[in-house]
């Protein structure tokens, strides 16, 4: 099948180290090259694509996360999820989960969910009695919540690229990403209770020691919750939600922690433009690829396909979600949106398969990319924070590997897990 030599293709392309979106670039111009002869009106739809008013929403996320982090607003969560946690068995794994679970309400990166939480949490794990094998597949697995639990990158380019409602698949997210939160927790102890390893356990925090944690971490609580809430009682859109979420991170690190200075400030926007400036050129990349993949007629080739065979939901599902998992192996999470979602777009529509779920079975997956090897970013974050061996930290995060695909079953069999909340949700 021709879409299947240009997906080998593509992917050779990339493992050879080229960036992103060069790879993207430059496959996608020899494509159109080759099939017309000519190059014209590229430029034209590079443009239409990056002018996007959804689009603003990824530098002001980025820029919200930068500012907490900097400010040094989020220092306190593990702090206090450990406190709160402590006495249950593996106390400090599911400190560690909740943490992330919070953290990637603010960050919307798994990678950066795991540096951040990794850096404090892996040492004091194996301080406490922890193997470094358990500490590293609770920060791996807790961290791969970054992209599902809203806001989420990833989500916002493919709310972009399907013309999806963001507040939706935001929404969407929150309860997957809940679940999953909730079954690595229960792993923890359950691991904690039956590992042959003597694990510290220590008493419960009194009610002096759980208010004073609150405290100390309730900015860090509340401005992710006013966010998510806000879209959710359609106060704003998810750009609006994007801006004042900015804002109210620059204000909190700025005049309640006064931990911002204006060199800070200023290094955050640097830092958010940058980010966002390599998105932007792969989101670019992409298009012209997809451009290239509908002058040859594939999308509509996929869907011919899958009508002639007679294709359930379930089926083809399951085959795009095999496919994932292989590229999640070799590319990274953006990367995959934008090459798979303009083939499956139009499969998606004649199955009446609704895109907001497709959205959260599609980042669960992305999740699994994060933590597979070779190219598991999560897994080289882990590296950089512990300096530990790579075999090591992809040992301990295959049971994470595990309950992750638990939880896409889950997802896929009872789709109001992740359907029921944007159901409820009043349009901004």
């Amino acid at each position: 099948m021709l879409f299947a030599a240009i997906l080998a293709g593509l992917v050779a392309v990339l493992v050879t180290g080229v960036p992103v979106f060069a790879g993207l670039a430059l496959f996608a111009t020899a494509i159109v090259a080759l099939a017309e002869g000519n190059l014209g009106g590229m430029g034209e739809l590079v443009f239409g694509k990056l002018n996007t008013y959804l689009l603003v929403a990824i530098p002001l996320f980025t820029l919200m996360a930068h500012f907490m982090i900097r400010g040094k607003v989020v220092d306190d969560l593990f702090g206090a999820a450990h406190t709160l946690l402590r006495h249950l068995p593996g106390g400090m794994g599911v400190a560690t989960v909740a943490a992330c679970t919070v953290f990637a309400a603010i960050s919307g990166s798994s990678v950066a969910t795991a540096l951040t939480i990794g850096s404090a949490a892996i040492p004091l794990m194996i301080r406490y009695g922890y193997s470094p094998r358990f500490a590293y597949g609770v920060v791996g697995g807790g961290g791969t919540l970054g992209i599902l639990i809203p806001p989420s990158g990833p989500m916002v380019l493919y709310g972009v690229v399907t013309d999806t409602s963001i507040g939706a698949l935001f929404m969407a997210g929150v309860v997957p990403g809940l679940l999953l939160a909730a079954i690595f927790a229960v792993y923890c102890m359950t691991a904690a209770k039956f590992a042959r390893e003597r694990v510290r356990t220590e008493k419960r925090a009194t009610a002096a020691e759980i208010s004073a944690a609150l405290r100390r971490s309730a900015w860090a609580l509340a401005l992710p919750a006013a966010v998510l809430g806000g879209m959710y009682f359609g106060v704003f859109t998810a750009t609006e939600a994007a801006a004042a979420g900015a804002l109210g991170a620059l204000a909190i690190a700025a005049l309640v922690y006064r931990t911002l200075s204006i060199a800070d400030v200023w290094r955050c926007a640097i830092d958010a433009a940058r980010n966002t400036a390599m998105l932007f050129l792969i989101l670019a990349a992409a298009a012209l690829l997809g451009n290239a993949l509908t002058k040859l007629r594939i999308p509509l080739q996929m869907v011919e396909l899958v009508t002639r065979h007679e294709l359930s939901q379930t089926a083809f599902l399951l085959a795009v979600m095999l496919l994932v998992v292989v590229l999640g192996m070799f590319l990274e999470t953006i990367s995959i949106i934008l090459i798979t979602t303009p083939v499956v777009l139009p499969v998606l529509a004649a199955l009446r398969i609704d895109p907001v779920w497709y959205g959260v079975l599609l980042t669960i997956n992305l999740e699994l990319a994060l933590i597979t090897p070779p190219v598991g970013m999560n897994l080289f974050a882990i590296k950089a924070v512990a300096h530990a061996s790579i075999r090591e930290i992809i040992v301990g995060v295959l049971p994470y590997v595990a309950l992750l695909i638990v939880g896409l079953a889950l997802v896929l069999v009872f789709p109001a897990i992740a359907l029921w909340l944007p159901g409820t949700m009043r349009s901004g």
